[in-house]
């Protein structure tokens, strides 16, 4: 029994090079992703939730590759019609719509921290790679918001930025110490 058990660890642990394990882990930050924008403050015009959490860690714990296909996954589950998105939102809609930008950057988003991560294993090397996805999620953001709602730049970045800022600090906190904790157990820091 301890040998099935062993087995079954290994074959799901996080950095196992089995494409069960590889499954697995993209399949979670996925549906992680979509329990976090279900978990939310409704602020407008962008409301506050825990999607970018679980993109950063996305990138961070799976790498670039996986955690850019666990966030394609995401966006595509919503693209087919499964609300998944903030405020049970889907579609091609909510991509196109004011806060799409967000959403369309995710992917990216976990392709640029995977990538830093990748290349160094230093706790401020982390933060940097995450402060980077967060740029980007919210660069690509407010660009869309104030494009499609005709805000100025200015007010989409009041809006759809800076008000951010103290949330995404806390997630930014927590998606260091998650990812340091997980990499440890992991043996890989």
């Amino acid at each position: 029994m301890s040998d099935v058990k062993s087995q079954s660890a290994r074959y799901l642990a996080l950095h196992s090079d089995h494409v069960v394990a590889r499954i697995f882990w993209i399949s979670t930050l996925t549906l992680l992703t979509a329990i976090g924008a279900q978990i939310e403050i409704p602020v407008k015009p962008v409301p506050y939730t825990l999607q970018t959490l679980f993109v950063l860690l996305a990138g961070g714990l799976l790498g670039a590759r996986q955690g850019f296909l666990s966030m394609s996954a995401y966006l595509m589950l919503g693209l087919v019609g499964l609300p998944v998105f903030a405020s049970g939102g889907f579609g091609p809609a909510t991509l196109l719509g004011p806060t799409g930008g967000y959403l369309l950057a995710f992917p990216i988003a976990a392709l640029v921290v995977g990538i830093m991560v990748e290349k160094k294993q230093h706790v401020v090397w982390t933060a940097a790679a995450m402060i980077m996805g967060l740029l980007v999620i919210f660069t690509a953001g407010t660009i869309q918001l104030a494009t499609v709602t005709g805000m100025s730049l200015r007010e989409a970045i009041a809006g759809g930025f800076l008000i951010f800022s103290w949330w995404d600090l806390l997630k930014l906190g927590a998606a260091i110490a998650i990812y340091r904790q997980l990499r440890t157990k992991a043996g890989s820091v």
